[in-house]
């Protein structure tokens, strides 16, 4: 009975994973221009929309604002339901591949899946909620293999990544990692936010 359930099953695809980063990369863009609009008005999520008087403020477009920050949250919570997606659609393809990898040991020997993979050099060993890094979709425990302009090749110290960081502030970085055995990548915007730093993660070289 468990192989039949097996058969029907629809397998999960490389490309079914891409397709949900794609989606993620739509909201996150769609959550930066909404950002952009009240950065522009002055007001950001949390400023007071009533003057000292307690009179609603002439100097910024109170339906826009508010508008855009409901739309804010409503995307996050889509952001997080995209990105528990994204996790588990990882766990299951690499348990898939697991599988196989069992079923077939002569065509798919344990060495060939690393050694096809870039070596990483950082690993992140912490992010914090709400900030660019976990909005980007960073967790702990995923091994960096590009950033930005730096990879594998070019690699020298974590000083490297901290410059391009600082170049790049509010604009898009291409990040490469590996989780879960898998090449994953990512879209990451430096910016400031309510914490410490422009990422809102820390990052340690990798030893293998």
């Amino acid at each position: 009975m468990t192989e039949e359930n097996k058969a029907v099953k629809p397998s999960l695809t490389e490309e079914d994973v891409r397709l949900l980063i794609k989606r993620k990369d739509d909201i996150e863009e769609q959550i930066k221009a909404y950002y952009d609009m009240l950065q522009t008005a002055g007001v950001g999520m949390d400023a007071p929309l009533v003057d000292g008087e307690g009179f609603p403020r002439a100097d910024v477009d109170l339906y826009k604002v508010r508008t855009a920050r409901h739309n804010i949250s409503c995307l996050q919570n889509d952001h997080k339901a995209i990105m528990v997606e994204i996790e588990e659609a990882l766990h299951k393809l690499h348990a898939t591949a697991r599988v196989k990898q069992d079923k077939d040991e002569t065509k798919m020997e344990v060495t060939e899946p690393a050694a096809s993979l870039p070596t990483p050099f950082a690993l992140v060993d912490a992010v914090t909620q709400g900030s660019p890094a976990f909005q980007a979709g960073l967790r702990v425990g995923d091994e960096i293999i590009e950033f930005g302009s730096i990879n594998t090749q070019n690699f020298r110290n974590l000083r490297d990544i901290a410059s391009v960081v600082q170049h790049s502030e509010g604009k898009s970085l291409r990040v490469g990692l590996l989780r879960s055995g898998l090449e994953v990548h990512f879209n990451l915007t430096p910016k400031q936010w309510s914490g410490r730093g422009l990422l809102g993660c820390n990052l340690v070289p990798h030893h293998r």
